[in-house]
């Protein structure tokens, strides 16, 4: 049995007696793991939202940690234990803090990956432009996975992933964990339902990146170039003391304030591994730690950080697949016209797909930056749209409409008849009690199916990660779209913005 794959085997022993099987990890052989056992974990990505995962499985043996900088690792849990305005410290914050402190600390997740002979599965919180790297060398190790959202940097490597991922047959699951919550589970009971009649249009927004990170703003300038940047930054047409304040004048004031900065690494950093599959650019303050989300290099912006969150309702419980065209439109991009450093401060999508058995087509449409949609019919004049973590989304019905917060969170119904008979839809879709990373562990442990895995996760991270390439191949513009070939038809200079220019030894295939 040394030999047998562990998944096969938990698979049909599962069928015959799950719940009650207790078997030794020995008698499974090195890196099988039994149901009754803990999982040997590492977190690949230890600072941030790698930290609020942890807290999530201190049920499990967290054996090792891999950062490319531990220094915002410690910063980062230092101030997770400050104490809350009860006085109360986190537990999970505590008790990730203790298991970080017994793991072994790794800077080449490679490295890790190739000496951690025990190890069951990955947790990977990285930036958006790693994960797909990380994830396929560790399912090709044999190792369940867990990614952040969004699942990919690009179309291309959530496809690669998904199919890696159905090679392998490990456990995964994209971190969207209001897949595994009450509302998206009763907004999908809703929506099937009909209760709200036919739906034609769903809109969603968020207000990201608000203040959280920059977007609309110029690259860093290289080091050697401050002096001159800090002289440019007062326009030659206007007198020093009173430059006209366009937005020429603020990027410049910008750009010398960037130049200002210090253009190393923080000691202990590897800067190269950070860049993974990314073009070699100098270290700058402004790209680590956590602002990466607004650089084009490293994130993929607003959409592909609350979009997981947002957009995952309705691709569930319309059943969405593909659409069939996609256009978006946008404030301008961070740059110059050669170089879209940033995302723009505000970009708005529409999506249209196509009818789904007896449900109609239907159109989607995407506002960040704090953009919202039109006020809908049916919504009560004393009632505003929903904003909870800064985002919602509505379905717009021929007899009401539903809302929802940011995770799916608190849906309603309107007017008040059709809420009325929404009170009364059976509850019919199963629920998971533990949480998201939980229900990944034990559908590791063939206990249960996994949430939101990447067969799951790879196409709904496409439709957050479309409107991107859209927007790059020209506001506005309609761009027809074949998913089963993933290629745009009507404009074939439009593909190269499905996949990326990677640098040297970091290609995803």
């Amino acid at each position: 049995m040394g030999n047998m794959d562990r998944r096969q085997f938990v698979n049909d022993t599962g069928k015959l007696a799950l719940g009650a099987m207790i078997v030794p990890r020995h008698v499974l052989g090195r890196g099988f793991v039994a149901p009754s056992d803990r999982l040997n974990i590492a977190i690949i990505g230890a600072g941030g939202m790698g930290i609020s995962n942890t807290g999530q499985l201190l049920s499990e043996n967290i054996v090792a940690i891999c950062d490319v900088d531990f220094g915002y690792v410690e910063r980062s849990i230092t101030g997770r234990l400050r104490p809350r305005q009860d006085g109360t410290v986190d537990p999970k914050a505590v008790g990730a803090r203790d298991a970080y402190a017994k793991a072994t600390r790794y800077t080449d997740y490679r490295e890790l990956l190739a000496r951690h002979r025990d190890l069951d599965a990955v947790v990977i919180a990285t930036p958006d432009h790693l994960h797909a790297v990380i994830a396929i060398a560790a399912m090709r190790a044999g190792k369940h996975v867990y990614v952040q959202k969004p699942l990919s940097y690009s179309v291309h490597e959530g496809r690669v992933m998904a199919r890696v991922a159905r090679e392998t047959g490990v456990v995964t699951q994209m971190g969207n964990q209001g897949h595994s919550m009450e509302g998206t589970r009763r907004i999908r009971e809703l929506i099937a339902s009909g209760v709200i009649g036919p739906v034609r249009e769903v809109h969603i927004w968020t207000d990201r990146p608000v203040r959280y990170w920059a977007q609309g703003i110029p690259r860093p300038v290289p080091p050697a170039a401050p002096a001159a940047v800090a002289q440019a930054a007062t326009p030659s047409t206007a007198p020093a003391a009173h430059p006209r304040w366009n937005m020429g004048t603020v990027d410049r004031a910008v750009l010398a304030a960037m130049a200002a900065n210090p253009q190393t690494p923080p000691e202990g950093m590897d800067w190269d591994l950070f860049l993974g599959p990314a073009p070699e650019l100098p270290y700058h303050p402004a790209y680590h730690p956590f602002s990466w989300r607004g650089w084009t290099d490293f994130g993929v912006g607003a959409i592909g950080d609350m979009g997981a969150h947002l957009i995952d309702q309705p691709f569930w419980a319309l059943d969405l697949g593909w659409p069939t065209s996609i256009s978006a439109s946008g404030s301008p991009w961070g740059g110059s016209a050669s170089d879209t450093a940033s995302y723009p401060l505000a970009m708005m999508a529409q999506m249209e797909f196509a009818a789904r058995g007896a449900q109609p087509p239907v159109t989607m449409y995407w506002y960040d930056g704090g953009l919202m949609p039109p006020r809908p019919r049916f919504l009560p004049d004393d009632i505003t749209l929903p904003r909870g973590d800064g985002g919602g989304g509505v379905f717009i019905g021929e007899r009401g409409i539903l809302t929802y917060e940011t995770y799916g969170n608190n849906p309603m119904v309107y007017p008040q008849p059709v809420a009325a008979e929404a009170a009364q839809v059976a509850q019919s879709v199963p629920r998971i009690v533990e949480s998201h990373e939980m229900n990944w562990v034990q559908a590791c442990k063939g206990q249960a199916e996994a949430s939101a895995p990447f067969a799951y996760a790879a196409p709904l991270t496409e439709l957050m990660l479309l409107p991107i390439a859209a927007l790059r191949a020209g506001p506005g513009r309609k761009l027809e779209y074949d998913g089963a070939t993933m290629r745009f038809t009507n404009v074939p200079e439009a593909n190269q913005h499905l996949t990326r220019v990677y640098r040297a030894g970091w290609e995803v295939v």
